[in-house]
């Protein structure tokens, strides 16, 4: 039998596009979440430097974000160790290394980290190999996902290397899918680390899907200080990306500016107003869908 709900792609980084999964699966069919794998903190980065392997924080946030909300295998994969050597690791950035290291495949492994953890949807890396997030700035260009997310007046963000591709599925989910999802998240850091990898502006803009941009509550300091919605619409234009309507809460901090773009501004938190509501967000990105 078909499955007759909507098939649904969110991109972007970690914490942002997990919510966007905790929201989408309350309505959609199909669901695939293609995040950014340029991160060089943390536990990620320390994995990296040791290991030669793309960044696996942002995918164990979003795996755990498709998982049932009891499920004590994903409260595990979320344990940070404080002590020792493993001091900083969470567990489930090791589980998808052993994984990853098993089957000899990145995607494959994150499949089955996905079927451990029951989680109800796919997540693909943006891309399969190693990448360094660079930058140009008023201060010039900066390399590192760590260091962009510390420098303001930011342009443009690229990928090293520039030919980077993304895995043949998360092309062919963005091109069959209804309704993609971009953000929230940090714009340059997440959001536009993962569009930027060549080939998946360009199925956005293949693809038939609603194309939503659901903005941050607030300006980031320093990386996004003083943008507006109108500002973070003209980012992701210089990136290539051109979005059907923006979802936002100016309420909470974030004006809307100046652009052509439509913008649907409703409630989109909680008790907690530091973060966006997956219950609040379902129920906009639905109902535009509707």
């Amino acid at each position: 039998m078909t499955d007759a709900r909507p098939s649904v792609v969110a991109i972007g980084g970690g914490h942002g596009t997990a919510v966007t999964l905790k929201a989408a699966r309350r309505y959609a069919g199909l669901l695939t979440g293609i995040v950014s794998v340029a991160d060089d903190g943390g536990s990620s980065g320390r994995l990296r430097e040791l290991l030669n392997v793309v960044a696996l924080g942002d995918i164990r946030k979003c795996l755990v974000a498709l998982a049932e909300e009891d499920s004590a295998l994903a409260a595990a994969f979320e344990r940070r160790y404080d002590v020792g050597e493993l001091a900083g690791h969470a567990l489930g950035n090791l589980i998808l290394l052993g994984l990853i290291d098993v089957t000899g495949d990145l995607v494959q492994g994150v499949r089955e980290a996905a079927s451990l953890l029951g989680a109800r949807g796919d997540v693909l890396p943006a891309t399969t190999e190693p990448v360094v997030l660079k930058a140009e700035s008023a201060q010039g260009t900066v390399a590192g996902q760590v260091a962009v997310m510390g420098t303001g007046d930011l342009w443009a963000v690229s990928l090293v290397p520039d030919d980077a591709r993304p895995p043949p599925l998360a092309v062919e989910r963005i091109l069959e899918a209804q309704q993609i999802v971009i953000g929230p998240g940090s714009l340059f850091t997440s959001v536009l680390a993962a569009v930027s990898v060549h080939g998946i502006a360009e199925a956005v803009a293949q693809s038939d899907a609603q194309v939503i941009y659901v903005c941050n509550l607030r300006p980031q300091v320093p990386e996004t200080e003083g943008y507006d919605v109108g500002a973070h619409v003209a980012a992701l234009a210089r990136h290539n990306v051109t979005v059907d309507v923006v979802v936002c809460d100016s309420i909470q901090g974030m004006g809307i500016g100046s652009t052509d773009v439509p913008v649907r501004d409703v409630p989109l938190t909680g008790e907690n107003r530091l973060v966006h509501s997956p219950a609040k967000l379902a129920e906009a990105l639905s109902g535009l869908l509707a």
